[in-house]
């Protein structure tokens, strides 16, 4: 037994019966580095990452592994999803030193924690030109006790060039970059099978937003064809499980059949955002079937008994990657009998499979998807019912804020653009989870909780998505309370975070641990940056609260963002989105009314365009105190003695106010 018993990550519990001796990150494991004159081994991953299932069972349940491991290093695991501080330093160094990364990730460090190696998988032995696990451990060893001062040096080294203040590029000028994000976006797209670039491919939802909202502000028709070609192909694949709903992870070949079966809470909440906003554009019955199905999963396998969200669930079952997911035809006959046929037509099903021998189940080759006879779906349910029953996958049960931010946003948005108020019910119902249970006694937003515990403290995402999403919510519900402690939070979010002497927020906060680098992370991957979720926080509350603060500390992000994202502007997409946003003639609303339900009109008309929506306040007797709090230009507006009257500005020209629906319709559905 290591020292792990005691945590809560799934992930180091899975390894808590290791013969190797691990320490959670903490004083205690760095003292003994010290005190015993050792390196630290740090392996770093996540409790669904098939490739760390199989370092584990390779090499940390290997003997001979866990004796170098526990006679020359001090061992320490991470959980990536726990400590994504830690997982942001470190990848940055192995992403220096290897020009790659991902997990699970090797390093070793001296007792300061300064890494002199790193790396990702690495098997027992080497082999196919990979350094094997026990020959570093055996020549770091060696070297260790022979020429020490090397390796301190190297890692004295590599924290320097770390720490070395970046210089501040110069900042291209927005629109450039816009245009040179969409221009590399259209040279790398497959016109054949949708997504950019070749295999494996990410869905990458926050790409898809940009490209689909310069196509509403430019009116421009090649974008839209591109994210409405990714969409449906991916969700025809079997990237989109056909059974029983829900997205992998990505798509290991370049037609989005074979999927990496891991299906994680936050690539299926930015899904759900574009489908929603393709919903929306196009009113297409496919989007919605989509977005219905993959929450209907979230809400079935992914959702706590008190609203929160859980982390996602393995690739692996039985031993095997992606055994739960595929059928043979002959299981299928056992199942459904006669009926088979007409399943198997449907859903691309052979005898000679399409995945080692096996099917999965997709739409690919189907020119009918589009609307599923009622009796495919009966059968597909009976399918999924002796699914569930075969065998189980592992749940990763942790919650952390960010990801259920990133779900909250994503069902306030599907629950407005689908008018289905369920979704929003599972949005509030999360979002009083993280009240409830995410902050401390001080007020502090923690990272992630389990089995009863709250654990470290939030970082920048956690505090910028956890902000965006209670906007979304008023944008959802109009209930100025969540406009209000978006406010209250984006106010903490500056203190914690903000850089006042070069700009741009840090990713964790100047309260927190202090590690051997404190970060700005700016780059778009799996999901967006800190720092972008932070520039659309900042540009949303200016535009609903009329702050110039807000305006102010927007116009500085939005600098540092920009010298940034000049090194790839495709690779910064929310980013880009928020520089669009920034760029493009903006429409507010301010809709007053005697009646404390907001005018069905109004909604529908939001609902209803197709142009890029306003920012929207709605006053009434009973909220205008509230309100004026929240945003103090709305104390000028007069509540009227019956009936609504709108008051529009579009860029920074106000109209009259009006009461003419139709008005509306026109000025809004029109606007650019």
């Amino acid at each position: 037994m290591n020292h792990l018993k005691n945590e809560k990550s799934p992930y180091l519990l899975q390894h808590r019966e290791n013969p190797v001796d691990w320490f959670p990150w903490g004083k205690e494991a760095f003292e003994k580095a010290k005190k015993e004159e050792k390196p630290v081994f740090l392996s770093i991953g996540y409790s669904t990452c098939h490739w760390c299932h199989v370092m584990a069972h390779e090499s940390f349940e290997d003997q001979e592994i866990a004796k170098m491991l526990n006679d020359s290093f001090v061992p320490v695991k991470v959980d990536r999803e726990e400590r994504p501080d830690i997982d942001t330093v470190y990848m940055a160094v192995c992403q220096a030193m290897t020009g790659s990364g991902g997990w699970p990730m090797t390093v070793l460090m001296t007792p300061d924690q300064e890494p002199f190696f790193a790396g990702t998988y690495l098997p027992k032995h080497a082999r196919y030109g990979s350094p094997g696990l026990l020959e570093l451990l055996e020549h770091t060893a060696r070297l260790w006790n022979s020429d020490r001062n090397r390796l301190i040096q190297t890692g004295q080294t590599i924290v320097a060039a770390l720490n070395r203040q970046e210089e501040t590029s110069r900042a291209d000028d927005l629109e450039t970059l816009i245009a040179w994000g969409v221009q590399d976006f259209k040279s790398r797209f497959d016109k054949q099978h949708g997504g950019f670039g070749s295999a494996p491919k990410f869905p990458s939802s926050h790409n898809l937003l940009f490209l689909l909202e310069y196509s509403l502000v430019h009116d421009e028709r090649e974008c839209l064809y591109m994210v409405e070609k990714t969409l449906e192909k991916m969700a025809r694949g079997g990237l989109f499980d056909q059974i029983g709903g829900g997205f992998s992870r990505y798509s290991t070949d370049e037609t989005w059949l074979v999927p990496h079966f891991e299906k994680m809470l936050y690539d299926n909440a930015w899904l759900v955002q574009a489908y929603a906003l393709a919903y929306r554009v196009t009113k297409k019955e496919f989007y919605r079937e989509i977005i219905s199905r993959t929450l209907a999963f979230i809400q079935r396998e992914l959702t706590s008994p008190d609203g929160g969200f859980y982390c996602g669930q393995d690739a692996d079952s039985e031993g095997a990657e992606g055994k739960y997911y595929v059928f043979s035809k002959r299981e299928l006959f056992d199942v459904l009998g006669d009926k088979t046929a007409s399943f198997c037509r449907w859903f691309g099903i052979t005898d000679a499979g399409n995945f080692e021998g096996k099917n999965i189940p997709n739409l690919l080759q189907n020119k009918e998807y589009e609307q599923t006879p009622e009796q495919i779906k009966q059968l597909r349910e009976a399918v999924f019912v002796y699914r569930k029953n075969r065998m189980t996958l592992h749940l990763d049960d942790k919650i952390l804020t960010s990801w259920n931010a990133m779900m909250i946003s994503s069902c306030a948005k599907a629950g407005f653009s689908l008018d289905n108020h369920m979704y929003i019910e599972m949005a509030e119902r999360a979002m009083q989870f993280i009240e409830t249970h995410l902050f401390d006694e001080n007020g502090r937003l923690m990272v992630r909780f389990r089995d009863g515990e709250r654990a470290f403290p939030g970082n920048l995402e956690d505090y910028a998505f956890y902000c965006l999403a209670l906007i979304d919510l008023y944008e959802a519900t109009f209930h100025i309370c969540y406009l209000k402690r978006a406010s209250e939070l984006a106010d903490r979010m500056m203190e914690l975070f903000w850089d006042p002497k070069h700009g741009g927020f840090f990713f964790y906060g100047n309260d927190d641990e202090a590690l051997i680098h404190r970060p700005k992370e700016t780059y778009d991957g799996a999901v967006p940056s800190g720092n972008s979720a932070a520039a659309h926080v900042l540009h949303w509350l200016f535009r609903l609260t009329g702050e110039t603060k807000w305006m102010e500390a927007d116009r500085r992000l939005t600098g540092f963002l920009s010298s940034r994202a000049g090194e790839a502007p495709s690779g910064y997409s929310y980013s880009l989105l928020a520089f669009l946003r920034a760029q493009s003639p903006t429409a507010e609303l301010v809709c007053v009314s005697g009646d404390t339900e907001i005018p069905r009109e109004l909604l529908d008309i939001l609902r209803g365009c197709t142009k890029t929506p306003p920012a929207v306040l709605f006053k009434h007797p009973e909220n205008a105190v509230s309100l004026s709090e929240a945003a103090p230009f709305t104390k000028n507006y007069p509540l009227p003695e019956s009936g609504t009257r709108y008051y529009l500005c579009e860029g920074q020209n106000c109209s009259q106010p009006f009461s003419d629906v139709s008005l509306l319709r026109k000025k809004l559905c029109m606007f650019h």
